[in-house]
């Protein structure tokens, strides 16, 4: 049998050919070379991370692809992850060295490098493992081929370079050999690779007799579930029954564990207890399967959720070894479960997010309830963060330690009295459930009444504030107070942003504004009876006629003004603050919003411009006259629109 070939132009890669194909003798091969990306971009540097995963197979890859050969064949680290899906590894050869050597001036070994030398390496990780032993060196980058790495070494243009042990010995440069390393290397270093378009079984067939990818261990991630083993699922307990090894982390049921024949691993990561960092489970776990052995890594929970599976599974997928998952009841399920409490329910909840709780500050994703996991030492900030992000201090919050569990133990608190977990009296581990679906502990659905309030202060704890508008400070100039008889106030944030003196008569449109005054020292404060635009008109019909003064904001409507102008006062305003749409406006899932608080024109407007309407499922509630003359005004509108586009428009 004939059989195409392709490989890069290197000597070192026509070696490699040689290598694998001198295992068999009986097949004919007809070898072509082409340049890969890599080696015709000698400026890109391996270090920095910014090179194409492909940089040194594209070429081939593309070759295989195009028909033009049957089989390439590469150094096995230098494959891209994930392999293009076209393609697949039909083989793999194990190495007969996996060591660094060091190329040196005067074959000085690494602790004779003076202080300061450059050392060139092709490879984040050597840099690393050179750094830990040496960091008085310079480490630079090196590209080309090994002989030309070499010769930079030899001109004195680097001190000393690290070279694959196995790439000098099949070139014959072991006398270049300075020092043998005692480096973790990359876990294919040394192996070669052959790669063929897939679904080719019979190139696959062929170099069978040393593939030791079918000799290879598979590796199993599978789910405890929360920590009862009656959540075990069939699959999870089949997998556990064939292992010949077990990786296992901390929240496993030690009793059930003993019932299993495997050899058993522990490899917990528990919050400032670390027996196995990632790392060395990484590399355990393709030990084993490297080994032949069946290999289960057994999680908590689901393997899929804050259990770094991602990272084990592009570890092993990428090292050439065969991953599959079983996943798991989490613990956010078993702890619904626990409490009886749904994580989504019609009405009010429609959006759940699994989150991380143990981050120095913990994240608030915009969804209806939230999970906390990990968030035991985080108690506290996790509350701050609800509440700067604006969820009601009233938000129930269930705490669950070892949900489903003999020794389950259950705390119900809110987000304004989250606190460290020694003043809570709940051990951890814990997991933290926010929302109104834990009001499903002692209320029914129909009682749950969910309620936006969209003005800048919120005093009702509640209420969820989400403000829809944002006052800005304005330069401004004050008029001569001689001309002024009234000093008409219609809001406390035009008392915040008044510049000028408190004499004379003070108007004030209602008690907040009356209290803002006071609080900045007006001693003689005339407060309207109505604390709205009419209940101002309505004081000022029974006062002297004089010039009035009204400083407030920029969409301040004209009703005062017109109005005391019409009974003939002498009426100047004066615009000292903005008032502008937020500039981070949090939304909120208005399907799951019962009844919404307006305390002025501007939030109805901002409210559809953020919502694009005013559904009709939702009970509008307004502070003040005009505010609900508004809101009427955009519903009437909304209504003849919705006409105008016919019967099909659905809102």
């Amino acid at each position: 049998m004939s059989i195409r070939v392709i490989a890069r132009q290197s000597c070192l890669s026509q070696l490699q050919v040689k290598e694998a194909m001198a295992r068999y003798p009986e097949i004919d091969y007809h070898l072509e070379t082409l340049p890969s990306y890599g080696d015709q971009h000698q400026h890109i540097s391996l270090l920095d991370g910014e090179a194409p995963a492909d940089m040194f197979t594209r070429e081939l890859d593309d070759a295989l692809i195009s028909g033009r050969a049957d089989i390439a064949i590469h150094s096995a680290k230098d494959l891209p992850y994930p392999l293009d899906e076209k393609l697949e590894v039909i083989a793999l050869f194990p190495p007969f060295d996996q060591s660094d050597s060091l190329v040196s001036r005067d074959h000085q070994t690494l602790a004779q490098l003076p202080a300061g030398s450059t050392v060139g390496t092709s490879s984040p990780l050597r840099r690393r493992e050179l750094l830990t032993l040496r960091p008085d060196l310079r480490i630079v980058g090196i590209r080309g081929c090994i002989e030309e790495r070499v010769r930079q070494v030899r001109d004195g243009e680097i001190y000393a370079a690290i070279v694959a042990t196995c790439a000098l010995k099949r070139l014959g440069m072991e006398a270049d050999i300075s020092e043998v390393l005692p480096f973790e290397t990359h876990p294919l270093q040394g192996y070669l690779a052959i790669t063929a378009l897939r679904g080719r079984d019979d190139l696959k067939v062929l170099f069978l007799r040393d593939d030791v990818l079918h000799r290879q261990g598979h590796v199993t991630l599978a789910g405890f579930g929360p920590g009862d083993p009656e959540l075990l699922t069939v699959k999870a307990v089949n997998a556990l029954r064939r292992a010949d090894i077990i990786f296992y982390d901390d929240l496993i049921g030690k009793a059930y564990l003993d019932t299993l024949k495997a050899e058993k691993v522990y490899v917990g990561k528990r919050s400032g207890q670390h027996h196995a960092e990632q790392d060395d489970i990484n590399r355990l776990l393709l030990r084993a399967a490297r080994e032949g052995r069946e290999v289960v890594r057994l999680k908590g929970g689901d393997p899929m959720v804050f259990g770094h599976a991602g990272e084990e599974i592009e570890y092993l997928q990428s090292n050439l070894v065969s991953v599959s998952v079983i996943p798991g009841i989490t613990t956010a399920s078993a702890m619904a479960a626990a409490t009886k409490v749904s994580l989504t329910h019609r009405g009010i909840s429609s959006s759940v997010a699994l989150v991380n709780g143990h981050a120095a500050q913990p994240v608030v994703p915009d969804t209806d309830t939230l999970v906390y996991y990990m968030g035991g030492s985080r108690l506290t900030q996790i509350g701050e963060s609800l509440l700067a992000d604006g969820w009601p201090a009233s938000t129930p919050v269930l705490l669950v330690h070892n949900a489903s569990l003999s020794d389950e133990q259950m705390l119900e608190t809110t987000v304004g009295e989250l606190s460290p977990l020694t003043s809570l009296d709940i051990p951890t581990p814990v997991i933290a459930l926010v929302g109104d679906v834990a009001r499903l502990r002692h209320q029914t659905a129909s009682t749950i009444r969910r309620t936006l309030y969209t003005g800048l202060v919120c005093n009702d704890p509640n209420y969820i504030h989400t403000p829809l508008i944002e006052i800005e400070a304005v330069n401004y100039s004050i008029p001569s107070h001689e001309r002024y008889d009234y000093l008409l106030f219609t809001s406390r944030y035009a008392v915040k942003h008044w510049k000028g003196s408190l004499r004379g008569r003070i108007v004030s449109i209602g008690p907040s504004t009356t209290h803002a005054l006071r609080n900045v020292g007006a001693e003689q404060v005339e407060q309207t009876e109505k604390d709205d635009s009419y209940g101002v008109i309505d004081y000022f019909s029974r006062q002297p006629r004089g010039r009035v003064l009204i400083p407030r904001s920029n969409l301040a409507l004209d009703i005062i003004p017109d109005g005391l102008r019409s009974l003939g006062f002498d009426v100047e305003t004066l615009i000292i603050y903005n008032n502008v749409y937020p500039h981070h406006v949090r939304r909120v899932n208005l399907a799951n919003i019962q009844r919404v608080v307006f305390t002025s024109p501007s939030t109805i407007d901002n409210f559809v411009k953020t919502y694009g309407d005013l559904p009709s499922h939702i009970e509008y509630v307004t502070r003040g006259s005009i505010t609900a003359f508004h809101l009427q005004s955009r519903q009437e509108n909304e209504k003849i629109q919705n006409i105008q586009k016919g019967p099909g428009h659905t809102g």
